[in-house]
């Protein structure tokens, strides 16, 4: 990878907030330097527990996952702990932990997620997934980085504060870690209406996303929203003699592919009608993402042109997306000489900022149905709507987070925009309008989160951590409000 001092990365203002001007930074990097063997060492702990919020795996791993995070969280001196079922009866545990605030000071809220995505096939792993093992530089395993990093990343930084400023540093503290968030949060709004006054705070830090280079610090200031479905297509109602009724009908996977080659135009942009854009905004601004560099980020193949219009940085932040995750079909191994009469695939979409994700899901309900191939039987089925989401950096909860990143980097900050969602930020925009909703980067473009050989660059993460201790010491030295 090249040196991230090679890419466009404005500066974003530095100067020290007058509440952490006393601050000793150096002590700040020195305790974190102490800690963060055994942070690493309690992360690998983390990352041997195969917590799934999905239905198919077994849920006392799960809850596993939450009592580990519970005994972190409990070693930290937190006035109560307690493990909450997302559903308020017993499923997806989450863990809240709470010291509340001295008189006049802020409190905070720090969210991150104990849950992981399947692993995939173990064996396409380099090592073990749910081993935690550190070469290169880097910590490799399911959840190294996401999010069991974000979980320790406040583990640690709260950690540090204590060292540094003492037990008595007066901020009001709330450790919120989600065990359903790779699930979809489908609980996540009823939670959030349980447990309101228990996760008020006057800012969020959500360590769930990514910088946008290894070595360049970044807060995430806008998502794209997400439409998770399926579609099924069938042409016949039961299977039939390929050599017999070949020609005149077409099997299933057959239909299926037509449909979704309807999805995207001859440049690959989405085709679906409706979906709204915002180029020109946010995704061609100050940053500008090198194509060479983005198609080794990335690993696409030589020869392979990059699909869609506009910047990089419009077609990943502010442009929708759509994409094919899943598909079932008869396997090849198994496949004999029929017309297989259906098939289906699971579908991504990520809508742009400022796109309703119902509108969304409509839209996207009204293209599939009215392509039918053929005339063929298409049934939509829509799982998941997630809006999108964008932040003001002008708070002063937010100036102090990049100045906190700059410090602990030694270098400027830069604001990005993320293609990927985190539905459940409308929901605390909603709950908490007066807050300031942060999201930090513990990832990279080489951490493949979801993907085989999830691995978290460990200098990186070293920063992260010293950053969030800084901010936590900077809201302890603000006034409330």
């Amino acid at each position: 990878m090249t040196d991230p001092a090679d890419q466009q990365t404005p500066p974003h203002s530095a100067a020290v907030p007058a509440h952490a001007a006393g601050l000793d930074i150096e002590a700040f990097r020195a305790a974190v330097d102490r800690e963060f063997d055994r942070v690493v060492d309690q992360l690998g702990e983390l990352v041997a527990i195969p917590g799934i919020a999905w239905d198919s795996f077994d849920p006392a791993q799960l809850r596993r996952s939450a009592e580990a995070v519970a005994g972190l969280l409990e070693a930290e001196g937190f006035e109560t702990v307690e493990i909450r079922p997302a559903d308020g009866e017993q499923a997806h545990p989450a863990v809240i932990a709470r010291t509340p605030a001295a008189h006049g000071r802020p409190t905070v809220l720090l969210y991150a997620h104990h849950d992981v995505q399947p692993p995939g096939d173990p064996e396409a792993w380099t090592s073990p997934p749910f081993e935690a093992r550190r070469r290169d530089g880097r910590l490799w395993g399911r959840g190294a980085a996401d999010d069991k990093a974000g979980v320790m990343a406040h583990v640690a930084a709260v950690r540090v504060l204590r060292d540094v400023l003492g037990a008595d540093h007066g901020l009001g503290i709330t450790v919120f870690v989600e065990g359903e968030e790779e699930a979809g949060s489908p609980h996540f709004s009823g939670f959030l209406a349980r447990h309101r006054e228990e996760l008020a705070a006057d800012a969020i830090v959500i360590a769930d996303s990514a910088n946008w280079q290894v070595g360049v610090p970044t807060l995430t200031t806008s998502l794209r929203g997400v439409v998770g479905a399926v579609v099924e297509v069938r042409g016949v109602d039961h299977t039939l003699h390929s050599g017999g009724y070949g020609g005149p009908v077409l099997d299933g996977p057959t239909l299926l592919a037509r449909l979704i080659a309807t999805l995207h135009d001859d440049d690959g942009a989405v085709a679906v009608e409706g979906l709204r854009s915002r180029v020109g905004e946010d995704g061609d601004g100050a940053l500008r993402y090198d194509e060479r560099q983005f198609r080794e980020d990335a690993g696409v193949l030589p020869g392979v042109e990059l699909a869609g219009r506009g910047s990089l940085t419009s077609r990943l932040w502010t442009q929708p997306a759509l994409s094919v995750t899943g598909f079932d079909a008869t396997g090849v191994d198994v496949a004999s000489n029929t017309i297989a009469p259906s098939a289906r695939a699971r579908l991504s979409l990520r809508i742009a900022p400022g796109q309703d994700p119902v509108e969304a899901a409509r839209l996207l309900r009204e293209h599939l149905e009215s392509h039918a191939p053929f005339g063929a039987q298409v049934e939509v089925r829509i799982e998941e709507t997630g809006p999108a989401f964008a932040t003001d950096t002008s708070a002063e909860a937010a100036r102090d987070m990049l100045w906190a990143l700059s410090e602990a980097w030694r270098r400027p900050s830069v604001e990005m925009g993320m293609g990927g969602s985190i539905p459940f930020t409308a929901d605390l925009q909603t709950a908490y309008p007066q807050a300031a909703i942060l999201v930090t980067g513990i990832e990279d473009p080489d951490t493949r989160a979801h993907g085989i050989d999830e691995s978290l660059h460990l200098e990186d993460y070293r920063r992260a951590i010293v950053a969030e201790a800084l901010w936590l010491a900077a809201r302890a030295g603000s006034a409330h409000g």
